[in-house]
């Protein structure tokens, strides 16, 4: 077994980036559960610990180039945020294959890739080499800020929902909740309270060529899988595996009817009310009246106008089986 930080010196095909800080410092109960098995069945791996925002895709990328073509193992372990970094810092490098285990307080890509809650379980299902095995899946990438380009695994947006990813990730509420094991509802917190205070624009959203206008928006999300903001099922038909986005803009909606769409948003039923817009497509532009806040899997990204295109069987992720 190897207990390594030094991505130049790590040789091992199996390497867990692990996010100490992730759902208020409970992923470190989570990596010592893990830890436990690892040693009990004598495998061998490689584990660093992220330091600040963005270690973990310095860290990746590192990996990646060390790896130098061969078979290389990336499990990330904490929430959606450290996993997102994993995928930006390996995307480029087919001899990569990416993991998770939940430690968060989200956990969205958990839900819409079918991986266990419980992190022993997930680790359990990475190790069966038989029955669980890399798969190809989509993911987007997003050019923003210049020549700058983003990865996404589960979903981007811009507009309220990005407001309120940026509150969540600065407070200090989120922490309280997920001590008492409610870090999902601090984004239902959040919403409500951004409701009052957010000022919707006007979005041009271009879909593979054609022009969509929508007036007084509050937001659309572009989803590689249904769930977002800790287990909203934003876009029920979204697969990761059609080579295809899903859009989801709310428009032309009082403050008081959007507090009744986002009741429905947890079962999905939110896409039935007239307000709520649901399209899809390869290649993507957002343009706002005003620049607006955006996000690439809850993480702050920039600011409108933005590009997004969807890239087919583009990362290779440790998954069930279908069937299975």
């Amino acid at each position: 077994m190897i207990n390594n930080n030094n991505a130049a010196a790590n040789k091992s095909s199996v390497i867990f980036i692990i996010n100490p800080q992730a759902k208020n410092g409970n992923c470190q109960k989570v990596w010592l559960k893990v830890k436990q098995v690892l040693e009990h069945e004598s495998i061998s791996y490689s584990a660093c610990f992220t330091e600040y925002p963005g270690h973990a895709k310095e860290q990746a990328r590192a990996f990646a180039e060390a790896a130098k073509g061969q078979r290389l193992d990336l499990i990330a372990v904490g929430g959606d945020g450290t996993l997102h970094e994993v995928v930006n810092g390996s995307a480029l490098y087919p001899n990569v294959n990416i993991a998770f285990i939940p430690g968060g307080s989200g956990n969205d890509f958990s839900r819409g890739f079918g991986v266990p809650k419980k992190p022993v379980s997930a680790l359990n299902e990475i190790l069966k080499g038989v029955d669980y095995r890399p798969v190809k899946t989509d993911i987007g990438v997003i050019r923003h800020t210049g020549d700058k380009e983003t990865y996404f695994i589960n979903n981007m947006g811009a507009g309220f929902d990005a407001q309120v990813a940026e509150k969540v990730n600065s407070s200090k509420v989120k922490g309280l909740l997920n001590h008492f094991s409610l870090g999902k509802f601090v984004y239902v917190f959040f919403l409500v309270r951004e409701l009052f205070t957010y000022k919707c624009s006007n979005l041009e959203i271009e879909i593979d060529g054609k022009k969509h206008s929508f007036g007084s928006a509050w937001f659309v999300t572009l989803s590689n899988q249904p769930f977002y903001g800790g287990g909203m099922k934003i876009s029920p038909d979204a697969n990761p595996f059609d080579g295809i986005l899903n859009l989801t803009v709310v428009h032309n909606i009082s403050k008081v009817k959007l507090l009744f769409v986002f009741a429905t948003v947890f079962k999905g039923k939110h896409v039935a009310f007239e307000e709520v817009a649901v399209l899809e497509g390869k290649e993507i532009t957002i343009r706002s009246s005003h620049s607006i806040p955006a996000h690439a899997d809850g993480e702050l990204l920039g600011t409108t106008p933005m590009s997004v295109s969807v890239c087919e069987n583009a990362l290779s992720v440790i998954l069930k089986k279908k069937g299975k």
